[in-house]
């Protein structure tokens, strides 16, 4: 079986193998203590799983998330379910990914229930008032971030101004403008001058992966485990539907689902397009509710993707109450993560081969160039409903989004740091003004 020959092929580098309860025993943990985002949670897992235990080799580590980092949805969570397949196949893979998303699911239900049933109490709103200029100093944080690495020539420019452009005034779909980049990275990979990625990912060249790359056991592989993942969503998804009727279930399904297979650059490349939906198409939240629901997602454990469970409460909430709100969120973390198990569990025999091949790099490339485009126009989106009032610039806003981006450019406080000054800087004005 694949599962075992890679394992052979990596003890090598191994100090331990662990057994699947004391595995299952971390993975508990870190899913309970992953804040910080996915550049903490990757640290975290480097340290623990390659450094202190030595239960994977650095070159597997960086093997993991270079493919983790070429597939859409969170790569932190991707990562972990491909350390966890590496120590013990396919249940250790169910059971990583698994772990390091529930506890942040349960947090982001309790925090969406607490902000609908209580949003109109004096207190939360002067918190939540203050959290939203951090939120949108968080976002242009994160748009420096990816932008200086990906933005560094000019065709990489172009390609995030037209990204821009498509979303905010052609109301082109997040998913077409994927879709379009990622092709147009892949016609260009042949091209000296149209490269968006580097040669080198893990060690792996192109002739060893044209000698070992088996196209029939691919497929094979992908429609089995493609076939189980599809029953496993289908099956709670119709019960839904069957006995709560369509309305927010089947929009839930549908929204989230599409939003899984297009998340390429992490939770805030398809923000917008969630946001829009939520907000425009569907009229679950109203934009600051929206705003609540990022800051929220930045201070729990977990992917940041998790914002998109309390959309989904607050799509059941606004329709039926509490328990359809528990119900559509529900839906909505399954159909998020389910096709993060599907890539990890059907490719990662394979992740050499695929990091290997010019077009999957360049593809990516492309599509993270784009990606900073649509970042840009997620920081206007909520930069219009936290800046701007309807007498003109919101300047207290305006100036607290200044001081909270200056202090996470220098690195003085940490990302959930920032939305608990938020919340602090919402109560005092709130009784100063």
């Amino acid at each position: 079986m694949n599962e075992s020959i890679a394992n052979e092929n990596s003890n090598s580098s191994r100090k331990m193998e662990p057994s699947f309860g004391e595995a299952a025993s971390y993975w508990v943990k870190l899913g309970f203590t992953s804040f910080g985002g996915p550049a903490g949670q990757i640290a975290m897992m480097q340290s623990e799983c390659v450094d202190k235990r030595g239960w994977i080799g650095q070159g597997e580590f960086l093997r993991g998330l270079n493919y983790a980092m070429l597939l859409p949805g969170p790569e932190a969570q991707q990562l972990a379910a491909y350390i966890g397949w590496r120590l013990h196949g396919v249940r250790g893979a169910l059971f990583a990914g698994t772990a390091f998303v529930l506890p942040g699911m349960v947090f982001m239900m309790v925090l969406a229930w607490i902000a609908a049933s209580q949003g109109d109490s004096t207190l939360v709103k002067a918190l939540f008032e203050g959290v939203k200029p951090v939120v949108v100093a968080i976002i242009i944080y994160a748009l420096w971030r990816i932008g200086s690495k990906a933005c560094n020539t000019a065709l990489a420019i172009g390609l995030a101004i037209v990204a821009f452009a498509a979303i905010k005034f052609a109301g082109i779909a997040f998913p077409i403008v994927v879709l379009m980049a990622g092709l147009f990275g892949m016609v260009l990979a042949g091209s000296s001058w149209g490269q968006f990625a580097g040669e080198t990912h893990g060690g792996a060249t192109e002739n060893a992966a044209a000698s070992s790359f088996k196209f029939a056991s691919v497929i094979l592989r992908l429609s089995t485990v493609s076939f189980w993942t599809l029953v496993v969503g289908a099956i709670p998804c119709a019960l839904a539907l069957a006995v709560f009727g369509a309305t927010p279930f089947a929009d839930v399904i549908k929204l989230f689902t599409t939003a899984a297979f297009v998340t390429f650059g992490g939770a805030y490349a398809v923000l917008p397009y969630i946001a829009d939906a939520g907000v425009n198409t569907y009229g679950w939240l109203t934009p600051p509710e929206m705003i609540n629901g990022l800051a929220l997602a930045e201070t729990t454990p977990g992917p940041l993707i998790l914002v998109t469970t309390y959309v989904g409460f607050f799509a059941g909430w606004k329709v039926a109450g509490l328990g359809a709100a528990v119900m559509a969120s529900s839906l909505t973390t399954l159909v998020t993560f389910l096709p993060s198990f599907l890539f990890i569990i059907a490719g990662a025999p394979y992740i050499e081969d695929l990091q290997a091949r010019a077009w999957a790099r360049n593809a990516l490339g492309a599509i993270t160039a784009a990606v900073v485009g649509v970042i840009f126009n997620l920081a206007v989106f909520f930069g219009e409903a936290a800046l701007v009032q309807a007498n003109g610039p919101h300047w207290i806003n305006i100036i607290a989004a200044l001081v909270a981006f200056v202090l996470l450019f220098k690195g003085w406080v940490s990302v959930p740091l920032m939305v608990a000054l938020g919340a602090g800087f919402g109560i005092v004005t709130h009784f100063a003004l």
